[in-house]
């Protein structure tokens, strides 16, 4: 696409809902702002099927020692930073597993550096320093699904072997043609017209929000609904990891504590040891032997033998 076909995109298109936007008062501005957010989760929607199959892709990548890479630029980039540094915390992970590439580089995530969007060249040299495999997925994030630096290091990867994923809110885009796995979700023109910050970002966070966490739910990083891998690193994610043992093996707090202690202050390896009532080495190492995944380890320590 040129660059004075930038109109065609529908992301770039004036919006009939925010027509003389300049000319509304504060709670009116708000109100459309509302109307035209509650469109974005009616656009996932019509994405799903696409959506479980790049959760499967990852899923079965991290679960085979492969990594998943976002790539992105500008607020793309931002969104895919942003999920990507909060698999640690949430899941424990290794940084290594869930990454994201930037163009502009980690200096762009706080000062603008959109000039690096333009340069394919940077894109494959970018994705050539992350050597991707076919163990990897890689996923380009990009509301418009042209920018060049995106769909450079996507094709790269595709090239290389790894499973593509493309995020966009545009249909018929460079960058889906070059995925495996196209996400087109149409949220429409924004209410500033082209502030792709706006519903396509806030749709960009929530299919990030479904891949990372339906990946790690499929590879039993969750239990139930509980983020039980939670590195109790501080204050409040120390109350939440002896909340979530106290719940799930309906104890006390206080025995919730102690265990945690035994446990070397791991989450998931105290409740393997309270659920399947073994003692905290055990627990380790079934859970190191299932690979992290908390059902597969309480049923190996509870079986005949074990």
């Amino acid at each position: 696409m040129k660059r004075n076909d930038l109109r065609r995109l529908t992301t770039e298109q004036p919006n009939r809902a925010s027509r003389n936007l300049d000319l509304r008062s504060a709670l009116e501005i708000a109100r459309i702002m509302n109307r035209e957010d509650g469109k974005v989760a009616v656009a996932v929607k019509r994405a799903l099927p696409q959506v479980a199959r790049a959760i499967e892709a990852a899923a079965q990548a991290i679960g085979s020692g492969g990594r998943v890479i976002y790539v992105g630029a500008g607020s793309s980039g931002r969104m895919a930073a942003l999920d990507a540094t909060e698999c640690p915390p949430t899941f424990n992970l290794d940084p290594k597993v869930v990454q994201y590439m930037m163009a502009g580089g980690e200096r762009a995530l706080a000062a603008a550096s959109e000039v690096s969007e333009d340069s394919a060249a940077a894109g494959r040299h970018d994705m050539a320093g992350r050597r991707p495999t076919r163990h990897d997925v890689v996923v380009g994030i990009a509301a418009s699904g042209r920018t060049p630096y995106t769909i450079a290091a996507l094709s790269y990867a595709r090239k290389h072997g790894a499973t593509t994923v493309a995020l966009t809110s545009n249909r018929n885009s460079h960058l889906a043609k070059v995925a495996h796995i196209p996400i087109v979700v149409d949220v429409g023109p924004e209410v500033l017209s082209g502030s792709t910050r706006m519903k396509a970002g806030t749709a960009q966070k929530m299919v990030l929000n479904m891949l990372s966490t339906g990946a790690m739910a499929r590879l039993g990083y969750v239990y139930d609904n509980q983020m039980v891998h939670v590195s109790p690193k501080n204050g409040k994610l120390r109350e939440r990891g002896l909340n979530i043992i106290a719940e799930l093996t309906r104890t006390s707090r206080q025995q919730a504590a102690r265990e945690l202690k035994r446990a070397g202050n791991s989450v998931p390896v105290a409740l393997v040891s309270l659920l399947a009532g073994i003692d905290s080495k055990a627990a380790k190492q079934h859970l190191q032997a299932a690979r992290g995944n908390l059902r597969r380890a309480i049923a190996a320590a509870k079986e005949p033998g074990k």
